[in-house]
């Protein structure tokens, strides 16, 4: 059993995805490090903040779907590329929803993988796309 990977798997269908088995919380709280880093092209959030954003985005986008493509690794470096897919309802980005309209974007993520726990995570959405299947 890769310990890593089974991290690595749970992260994206039991955590960034809305389930009925578990809660961000209770997940993130075990594959995460104490010292995990989350990087984006704008700022970094370390564990408390990427559980707080999660939970947020359970309540937000209630059908909230990762689907991991394609995994690739070498170690303890993964590279993750996913389809991601929901129907927000709220504010989204600073665009209000109705939960009437989908969007289905593509991520790819860079992570750290040690001992069967994630440390960090580079990664990039294409929120862009997301916001132009959203517009009303």
């Amino acid at each position: 059993m890769d310990k890593n990977r089974d991290a690595l798997t749970a992260f994206y269908k039991k955590a960034l995805t809305v389930n009925t088995e578990t809660t961000p919380t209770a997940l993130l709280t075990q594959v995460l490090s104490d010292d995990f880093l989350s990087s984006g092209s704008v700022e970094s959030k370390g564990k408390p903040q990427l559980i707080g954003q999660v939970e947020f985005f359970w309540k937000l986008i209630p059908d909230l779907k990762w689907e991991p493509q394609d995994i690739a690794n070498d170690g303890n470096k993964y590279v993750v590329r996913s389809l991601v897919s929901g129907t927000p309802n709220g504010d989204f980005m600073g665009t209000l929803t109705d939960g009437t309209k989908s969007f289905k974007i593509m991520s790819i993520d860079f992570h750290t993988v040690i001992d069967g726990k994630l440390t960090s995570v580079y990664h990039l959405e294409d929120w862009g796309t997301a916001m132009k299947q959203l517009k009303f």
